[in-house]
């Protein structure tokens, strides 16, 4: 047991920009892999597979680069923080595993509420699992602990704005559902991330004083490959075929179709 004298109050500081660089990231992901699995629908099985790949690659980096970036602001007092790269790059694989099997879940012929409510909750509480793995591979010299009625909150929040999110991206017949999807999915993975954040405390061993140094020079570098892997999925989806053929018509035309003729877009489900 440590001196009571020895041990600090935790001051926890989050930074003024990355709050909005995590949400933009998780956005960006999530707006990436739910068109890719828009491509879906009347495709090949071999191209299915491709196209949900590609979407469960980019949504689990969204929530990757997301947590990343968020712990880049995180400071606890003037205590210098690292991080065990194995864990962290594990909590990577962790989010792109569960991203697969939520498409997956999702794009099923089952009906449409189970797959949704299925692809909801394995999403966000794969958001969330990712979330606390890579907070474990924080190295501090501190006592952490975690509030697990804030924990809980946090899962259930991501759970829930996931399956609403999922829900209009299959449902609402509309091109632009999927950005508007995009944006409620982010919204849940940043709001679970800082919720979490919030639910942790620490306790210094060593009174630092201060405001605590940046993450910064160390997860920068984690960043890199993976930003880049988005960035050229996002190039691909975009200069894709049916990209082209979309964006030389009107939303919510057929291709081939003429501007007055609607389309009732069902992304997840070929009919």
């Amino acid at each position: 047991m440590l001196p009571a004298a020895a041990v600090q109050p935790n001051v926890l500081t989050y930074g003024p920009v990355t709050p909005l660089l995590a949400y933009g990231m998780a956005v960006l992901g999530s707006a990436v892999g739910l068109r890719c699995a828009m491509r879906t629908p009347g495709a090949e099985a071999r191209e299915q597979a491709g196209w949900l790949a590609l979407g469960s690659v980019a949504v689990g980096i969204g929530i990757f680069t997301m947590h990343v970036v968020a712990m880049i602001g995180f400071s606890v007092g003037g205590a210098p923080i690292d991080y065990d790269m194995v864990t962290t790059y594990g909590s990577l694989l962790l989010a792109v595993l569960v991203s697969a099997v939520a498409l997956f879940v999702v794009s099923r012929r089952r009906p449409a509420w189970l797959a949704v409510l299925g692809g909801g909750v394995v999403l966000g509480l794969g958001a969330a699992a990712t979330h606390f793995t890579g907070m474990t591979a924080m190295r501090i010299a501190g006592a952490v602990r975690y509030e697990g009625r804030v924990m809980a909150i946090a899962a259930a929040v991501v759970v829930v704005v996931t399956t609403v999110a999922l829900w209009c991206a299959r449902r609402i017949r509309h091109m632009g559902a999927s950005v508007a999807a995009a944006v409620i999915m982010g919204t849940g993975f940043i709001a679970m991330q800082y919720l979490g954040m919030a639910g942790m405390s620490v306790r210094l061993f060593t009174d630092d004083g201060g405001v605590g140094s940046s993450s910064l020079g160390v997860l920068t570098p984690v960043l890199i490959g993976p930003v880049l892997v988005l960035l050229l999925i996002t190039l691909f989806v975009s200069l894709d075929p049916m990209m082209e053929r979309d964006g030389g018509r009107k939303w919510g035309t057929r291709p081939g179709e003429g501007a007055g003729e609607k389309l009732e877009w069902t992304p997840f489900e070929s009919r």
